[in-house]
């Protein structure tokens, strides 16, 4: 289960610290505003809308931004609609893609392009059902939490592995027990640094350097896109690979 914590764990250095950080708010306010529409302003009857909250704030978000982000989306903001695309990059490795678009023909043509300018093909939905298995992953801060009372009250909540990672609890549960681990947190007065759902691998694709390079710059190209939410790939991070990524 371990390997599930090292992919939702490992931040890749290389390219990661020039991630602007208006790239990082339009994100999280695009999925405020997805949450609102869809269950209302009320972050108490609104897990989705909380969980987005609770992630501007631990991405330093203003809350000025944040409470921008809920009225405009009660207004006349954007409608955005979830899509997702599923294709493969060099040496057969999966990339899933996750995006929120406010015009749906323009995203469908932009992650064409991209991945065939960089020598990937894009699939059918569904294509890699079999590769990815949908897992919440909760961020924690060690702070004065006692591991074990802790340990036994996620396990409770349904958490499939527990891990202390550079001073935070890296949580993972299965899709059905996201919510289960909210509340739990939630009942704990513990508010996780980030919650999300993740697409983790169940088969992982070894590969040489010089193709996670390939594999590497098509991630970078769709995480440039503005529709772009998450990208997920399913290439084993390698020793040698993991000391390219945290080259300068």
């Amino acid at each position: 289960m371990s390997g599930h914590n090292k992919w939702s764990t490992i931040k890749r250095k290389k390219g990661a610290a020039d991630q602007k950080r208006s790239k990082i708010f339009s994100r999280i306010v695009k999925e405020i505003q997805v949450s609102v529409r869809e269950s209302g302003a009320d972050p108490e009857g609104n897990p989705r809308l909380r969980m987005a909250i609770q992630n501007a704030k631990g991405a330093n978000m203003p809350k000025d931004n944040i409470d921008r982000a809920i009225n405009k989306a009660s207004g006349d903001g954007a409608n955005y609609q979830e899509m997702t695309f599923e294709g493969y990059s060099s040496g057969g490795v999966a990339i899933f893609i996750e995006c929120l678009s406010d015009n749906n023909n323009r995203t469908i043509s932009n992650m064409r392009a991209i991945f065939n300018k960089r020598n990937g093909s894009l699939g059918n939905n569904g294509c890699l059902s079999f590769i990815f298995s949908r897992k919440g992953i909760f961020e924690v801060p060690k702070g004065t939490i006692d591991p074990e009372e802790f340990e036994l009250e996620v396990i409770d909540a349904g958490a499939e592995n527990l891990e202390l990672v550079d001073d935070k609890y890296i949580i993972t549960t299965s899709f059905e027990d996201f919510g289960n681990m909210q509340r739990k947190l939630e009942k704990m007065k513990i508010e996780p640094e980030n919650a999300e759902l993740q697409r983790i691998p169940n088969i992982y694709k070894k590969v040489d350097v010089d193709t996670a390079k390939s594999v590497l710059k098509l991630v970078d190209a769709f995480e440039e896109d503005d529709d772009v939410q998450n990208v997920f790939h399913n290439m084993e991070l390698t020793a040698d690979i993991e000391n390219y990524m945290n080259e300068d």
